[in-house]
C-alpha cells in the first residue's frame, strides 16, 4: 500500500488534507457569521461610515458615487461620528449628498458626535436621526496658527521673509500679526461662515433668520436640534436605517451593505487617521480654516476657519 511504502509522504499528503479542509471550512462559517449583505440579494440599505476629523472627501464621494450608481442600493446612510474638519472637504461632501439626493434617499444617523462639519455634511440629506444625547450644531468657523517668534528669539533664530505682496505673509507664525490682517482674516472666517448657513439652509429648507440665530458656535444636544429643526428624528443607527429603507420603497426586512475599502493596509490606516490628523493640526504652524468643533479654541467667526 502507498500509506507503508512512503509513510511520510502520505501523513504529509493527510495533514495537508486536513489543513485545507479546515481552513475552507471555517472562511465559509466565517462569511455566514459575518453575515454581510454584500453576499445577500435584492434590494439594500447602502452605509457609509464617517468618523474622525474630516481631512479628505475622496472616499466618501468615492463610495456616493459607488452607492447611487448600484440599482440594488435603494437608500444610503451616512454614520457620522466626527467633530468636523477642513472646509473644502465637508463641503464637497455635501454637494455629493445632494447630488445623490437627487436620485436616491440619504439620511444621516449621528453617533457621540455630528458638529460643525460634521453637521454640515448631515444637513445635506434628506433627514437626520440623532440620539438624544448626540453633540451637534457647532455651526460656526474656527481659524488660528501658532506663533513661534518668542520661541525663536530665545534660540537665536532670525526668520528672513522675501514676499511680493504686503499680505503674502500674513499669518506668518514668526511675528506678530498686524491688526489690518487680522481685520482681513475675520472678514474671511464671515464669508465661509456665510456659506455653511446658506448650505443649511438649503439643504434643511429653515428660515435663514433662524439658522442665523443658533449659527454662533454652540453645540446643542440631538434631543435640543430636534425641537429647534436641526434635527428630524430622535433615533438609534437602526432606526436611521429602518427609515431609509422605506423611503427608498423597501418591503419587508431591510438588509444592509457597508462601503469597505478594497483592501486593509495598516499603514495607510495609521496615515488617514485622527489621531494624526489631529496632531499635524496641533504642530502645523500655517494658519487654517476648518469646520470644527474644538473646545479647547474660541469658536466664532473668526480666524481660524475649521468646520468640526
Amino acid at each position: 500500500m502507498f500509506s507503508r511504502r512512503h509513510p511520510y509522504l502520505f501523513f504529509i499528503l493527510t495533514f495537508s488534507s486536513v489543513v485545507a479542509t479546515a481552513m475552507i471550512v471555517m472562511t465559509f462559517l466565517f462569511v455566514l457569521g459575518t453575515r454581510d449583505a454584500d453576499f445577500e440579494f435584492g434590494e439594500k440599505v447602502g452605509i457609509i461610515e464617517l468618523k474622525g476629523i474630516i481631512t479628505d472627501s475622496k472616499k466618501a464621494i468615492h463610495n456616493l458615487k459607488r452607492f447611487r450608481e448600484d440599482n440594488s442600493i435603494k437608500a444610503i446612510v451616512i454614520r457620522i461620528d466626527s467633530p468636523g474638519g477642513a472646509v473644502g472637504p465637508s463641503q464637497e461632501i455635501f454637494r455629493e449628498i445632494r447630488k445623490t439626493s437627487k436620485s436616491k434617499k440619504v439620511v444621516a444617523s449621528m453617533g457621540s458626535i455630528a458638529a460643525s462639519g460634521g453637521y454640515y455634511v448631515a444637513a445635506g440629506t434628506d433627514g437626520i436621526v440623532a440620539n438624544p444625547g448626540t453633540i451637534t450644531g457647532s455651526i460656526g468657523v474656527i481659524m488660528g496658527f501658532t506663533n513661534y517668534q518668542q520661541l525663536l528669539s530665545k534660540i537665536g533664530l532670525v526668520p528672513i521673509v522675501i514676499k511680493s505682496g504686503k499680505y503674502k505673509d500674513m499669518g506668518s507664525p514668526v511675528r506678530k500679526m498686524k491688526p489690518e490682517e487680522k481685520k482681513i482674516l475675520k472678514n474671511f472666517a464671515r464669508k465661509i461662515h456665510r456659506q455653511f448657513i446658506r448650505d443649511i439652509v438649503e439643504g434643511r429648507k429653515m428660515d435663514k433668520a433662524k439658522v442665523e440665530s443658533l449659527a454662533d458656535g454652540r453645540i446643542f444636544t440631538g434631543e435640543e436640534s430636534k425641537k429647534l429643526g436641526l434635527v428630524d428624528r430622535i433615533g438609534n443607527f437602526e432606526d436611521a436605517v429602518e427609515w431609509a429603507g422605506r423611503l427608498g420603497g423597501i418591503k419587508g426586512k431591510i438588509s444592509t451593505v457597508y462601503a469597505r475599502d478594497k483592501k486593509f493596509s495598516l499603514i495607510n490606516y495609521i496615515m488617514d487617521s485622527s489621531a494624526k490628523a489631529l496632531l499635524n493640526r496641533i504642530t502645523d504652524p500655517s494658519l487654517s480654516a476648518d469646520y470644527l468643533y474644538a473646545p479647547e479654541k474660541t469658536v466664532n467667526p473668526e480666524p481660524r476657519s475649521n468646520n468640526q
